[in-house]
C-alpha cells in the first residue's frame, strides 16, 4: 500500500496553491495538442502532398494512438513512476514531439525543394509518435494527480477544481483551433514564401514547453501518491485465469458453475470476481460504441477537407480547419442548457429518459450529423467543373478583339458567335472528331487546325485587327479543380507591345503579344493585389477583384490609358460558392449527439463500477474512441468509393445500424448499485470476521 508524500500545503483562498499550477498545465498542453491537430490534416495534405484517403487514414492512425497510450501512461503511474513523475517525464518526451514535428515542417531542410519530402516526412512521423506517448501517457493521470491534492473534508473544492480543470480544458481547445488554423495561414519561408506551418506547430511546442515548466515549479507543493499497483492489471490477471482454468476443467466430469468468471475463486476473492463482474457487463455494452467515434472524430479529417471546397467568407475570412471551432463553442453553451433546461422538461413530462436511451439517441443524432454532411457535399459536388473522358477534348474560344466573330467546328460539327471581351466557357468533342476551327470575324477569315488530345482542355484565344486575325490555341494543363481551396491565375497580353506582368508580389515575366502565362497561385484568394503591366519606359497598373478561393481566372490586359491599366476577366474555374455556415447544422447534431453520448455514457459507466474499478472503465472508455479511429483509417485505406457524400452516407448507415444494435443490447440491461453490492459484500466479510474470532476465542478456551 502506499501514502501520500505531503508536499507544502499552501492555501489560496480555501484551494491547495498547487491546484492552479496543475489548472495552467493543463490549459497550456489542451492548447498544444488540440492547436497541433487542428492544422494537420491541411499539413498532410498540402505540405506533404499527402492524397485524402492517406492523409485522413494516418491523422486517425494518430488520434488511435493518443487514446492507446493512455492505458500505458495509467500502468506506469499505478504500478511504477507514480502520477507525478509519470506526467514529468512524458511531458518531456511530450514536448520533445511537438519541437520535432514544428522542425520537420520547415521547408529549407531540403533547399526549398519540394521534390524530396523524406527529411519532413521522417520528422513528422517522430515528432507525432513522441506526441501521442505523451499525451495518452499523460491523459488518465493529470486529473486524477489534481484530485489527489485535496484532504478527505474539502469535497467542495475538489468539485470546484474538476470544474475549473475542464473549463481549462475547453478554453485551451477553443483558442488554439481559431489561432493556429490563422497562424498557418499566415505566409513565411526563406526560398519561397508558403503556408506557415513551423509558425502553427512552434506555437503549440512553445505553450507546451510553458505547460511543463509550470508544472515543475508548483512540485514542491505537491501531495504525491505513492504507487499502490494498477487495479487494470489485477481484473486482466483475474479474466485470465478464470478462462485458463475453464479450459482445463472443461470435460463433463466438472461440475457447471453460475458464472464463467466463478472459475477464478480457486485463486481470486469472491468481492474481487463480483466487482468484475460488474465491469464486465458495462464492457459488453462499450463494443458497439466504436462506430460513434468514427463518426465523431472525422471532423478533424474529412470533414476539414470538405471545408477547403468551401466560401468562408463570414465578413471576415474563416480557415477551413477553423470551423472545428464549432463544437467547443457549441459544447460550453449546450452542456449547461440541456443539464438545467432540456432533462428537467423531459423529466417533467414524465418520460424515462434513462443514460442508456440517451447514448442511443446521441447514436442517431451522430448518423443525422453524417447525412447533413452527404447533403453538404452533393452541393458542392455540382459546383464542380465537368472535365473531359478519355476519348473527349475541351475547348474555350475567348475574342479579346474589338469585332464580333463566328466560329465553326469542322468538320460540320457547329457554329458558336462570340462578341468582343467575351467567352464561350469550355466546349466538349469528340478529340478524334475535331479537326480545325474556321474563325470569322468582319471581312477576314482564318482557319486554325487542331491536334487535341483526350482528357485535356485547351483554350483559343483570338482578336481581328484590320488586316488579319491573331490566334493562340493554349493547352491549359487542368485536369481538375485547384486543391485546398487554392486560386489560380494566368495573363493573356492584348496589348500591341511585350510587356512585363506582375500580381502583388509575384513576377509573371515578359508576354508578347497575344500570348500567356503558366498559370500560378494566389498567395491570398480573400485579398487584392496591385497588377502592373510595364512597357516603353510607361507602366500601368490597376488593383484586382478578390478572386475566392478555388478559383482560376485568365486575365487579359486590354489597353492603357493615362497609366491606368484596363483588364478583363475570365472565368476558367467559378471559385467555391457553398458558404462553410452550411457546416454547421452537422456539427450542430454532432455537438448534441457528443452530449448525449459522451458525456452520459461516462457518467453511467461510472455509476455501474465500483469505486475501485473506474480506471477500468476509462481505460475501456478510451479504447473504443481509438478503435473508432482505426475504423476510420481501415475505410480511407480500402474504400473504392469515389463521391464522398456515398461514403459519409456509408457511415451514416453503419452508424444506424450500430445504434439499433445497441438499442437492443440496451433493453436487456439491469441497472445495479454497486455500493448496494460491495455494502453486502462489507456485512459478510465482517460476519464471517466475526465467526472466525469466535472461534478462535473457543479454540483458546479449549
Amino acid at each position: 500500500m502506499g501514502g501520500k508524500s505531503a508536499g507544502k500545503s499552501v492555501l489560496c483562498f480555501g484551494f491547495p496553491l498547487s491546484i492552479f499550477f496543475i489548472v495552467i498545465n493543463e490549459f497550456c498542453e489542451r492548447f498544444s495538442y488540440y492547436g497541433m491537430k487542428a492544422v494537420l490534416t491541411l499539413y498532410f495534405t498540402r505540405f506533404l502532398r499527402w492524397e485524402d484517403n492517406f492523409a485522413t487514414a494516418i491523422y486517425h492512425t494518430f488520434v488511435a494512438l493518443c487514446y492507446l497510450t493512455p492505458i500505458l501512461g495509467a500502468i506506469i503511474a499505478d504500478s511504477w513512476l507514480g502520477k507525478f513523475k509519470t506526467i514529468l517525464y512524458l511531458s518531456i518526451v511530450y514536448a520533445i514531439g511537438q519541437a520535432v514535428l514544428s522542425v520537420g515542417s520547415i521547408s529549407e531542410l531540403t533547399g526549398g525543394s519540394a521534390n524530396n519530402l523524406a527529411p519532413n516526412i521522417a520528422l513528422s512521423m517522430i515528432g507525432l509518435i513522441l506526441i501521442a506517448l505523451g499525451t495518452g501517457g499523460i491523459k488518465p493521470c493529470v486529473s486524477a494527480f489534481g484530485g489527489d491534492q485535496f484532504e478527505e473534508n474539502q469535497e467542495r473544492q475538489r468539485g470546484t477544481f474538476f470544474s475549473l480543470f475542464y473549463l481549462s480544458i475547453n478554453a485551451g481547445s477553443l483558442l488554439s483551433t481559431l489561432i493556429t488554423p490563422t497562424l498557418r495561414a499566415s505566409e513565411c519561408g526563406i526560398h519561397t514564401k508558403q503556408e506557415c506551418y513551423p509558425l502553427a506547430f512552434g506555437v503549440p511546442a512553445v505553450l507546451m514547453a510553458v505547460a511543463l515548466v509550470v508544472f515543475i515549479i508548483g512540485s514542491r507543493m505537491y501531495k504525491k501518491v505513492k504507487p499502490r499497483g494498477n487495479i487494470m492489471l489485477e481484473v486482466s490477471k483475474c479474466v485470465g485465469f478464470a478462462i485458463k482454468n475453464r479450459f482445463r476443467h472443461r470435460s463433463k466430469e466438472f461440475p457447471k458453475r453460475e458464472h464463467w468468471l466463478d472459475w477464478a475463486s480457486d485463486k481470486y476473492d469472491k468481492r474481487l470476481i463480483a466487482q468484475t463482474k460488474m465491469v464486465l457487463r458495462v464492457l459488453f455494452l462499450y463494443i458497439p460504441l466504436p462506430m460513434f467515434w468514427a463518426v465523431f472524430d472525422q471532423q478533424g479529417s474529412r470533414w476539414t477537407l470538405q471545408a477547403t471546397a468551401m466560401n468562408g467568407d463570414f465578413g471576415f475570412q474563416i480557415q477551413p480547419d477553423q470551423m472545428q471551432i464549432v463544437n467547443p463553442i457549441l459544447i460550453v453553451v449546450m452542456v449547461p442548457v440541456v443539464d438545467s433546461l432540456v432533462y428537467p422538461l423531459i423529466k417533467k413530462c414524465k418520460l424515462n429518459f434513462t443514460p442508456l436511451k440517451k447514448m442511443t439517441v446521441g447514436m442517431f443524432l451522430g448518423s443525422l450529423a453524417f447525412v447533413a454532411a452527404a447533403l453538404v457535399q452533393v452541393q458542392i459536388d455540382k459546383t464542380y467543373p465537368v472535365f473531359p473522358a478519355a476519348w473527349q477534348a475541351q475547348i474555350k474560344l475567348i475574342n479579346v478583339g474589338e469585332s464580333p466573330a463566328t466560329v465553326e467546328f469542322q468538320p460540320q460539327l457547329g457554329n458558336v458567335s462570340i462578341a468582343p471581351k467575351e467567352e464561350t466557357g469550355y466546349l466538349t468533342f469528340n478529340a478524334s472528331e475535331l479537326q480545325s476551327l474556321h474563325i470569322t470575324a468582319a471581312l477576314l477569315n482564318k482557319t486554325e487546325p487542331l491536334d487535341l488530345q483526350g482528357e485535356e482542355r485547351y483554350t483559343l484565344a483570338f482578336k481581328w485587327d484590320t488586316t488579319n486575325i491573331s490566334s493562340n490555341l493554349i493547352w491549359d494543363n487542368m485536369t481538375s479543380k485547384p486543391e485546398d481551396g487554392k486560386s489560380l491565375v494566368r495573363f493573356i497580353n492584348n496589348l500591341p507591345f511585350t510587356a512585363n506582368v506582375t500580381m502583388g508580389d509575384t513576377d509573371f515575366g515578359e508576354l508578347d503579344p497575344l500570348s500567356v502565362t503558366n498559370y500560378t497561385v494566389v498567395p491570398k484568394p480573400d485579398g487584392s493585389y496591385t497588377i502592373n503591366a510595364s512597357m516603353l519606359q510607361t507602366a500601368c497598373t490597376t488593383v484586382s477583384k478578390k478572386f475566392g478561393y478555388g478559383s482560376v481566372y485568365t486575365i487579359s490586359l486590354d489597353y492603357c490609358n493615362e497609366n491606368a491599366l484596363s483588364i478583363t476577366y475570365f472565368e476558367d474555374i467559378a471559385p467555391n460558392t457553398v458558404h462553410m455556415a452550411w457546416q454547421i447544422p452537422q456539427y450542430f447534431l454532432l455537438t448534441c449527439a457528443e452530449v448525449l453520448f459522451s458525456v452520459t455514457g461516462l457518467e453511467f459507466s461510472y455509476s455501474q463500477a465500483p469505486s475501485n474499478m473506474k480506471s477500468v472503465l476509462q481505460a475501456g472508455w478510451l479504447l473504443t474512441v481509438a478503435v473508432g479511429n482505426i475504423i476510420v483509417l481501415i475505410v480511407a485505406g480500402a474504400s473504392t468509393i469515389e463521391k464522398q457524400w456515398a461514403e459519409y452516407v456509408l457511415f451514416a448507415a453503419l452508424l444506424l445500424l450500430v445504434c439499433i444494435i445497441f438499442a437492443i443490447m440496451a433493453s436487456f440491461y439491469t441497472y445495479i448499485d454497486p455500493n448496494e453490492i460491495e455494502a453486502q459484500f462489507s456485512k459478510e466479510e465482517k460476519k464471517d470476521q466475526d465467526d472466525n474470532e469466535k472461534e478462535a476465542e473457543l479454540d483458546s478456551r479449549m
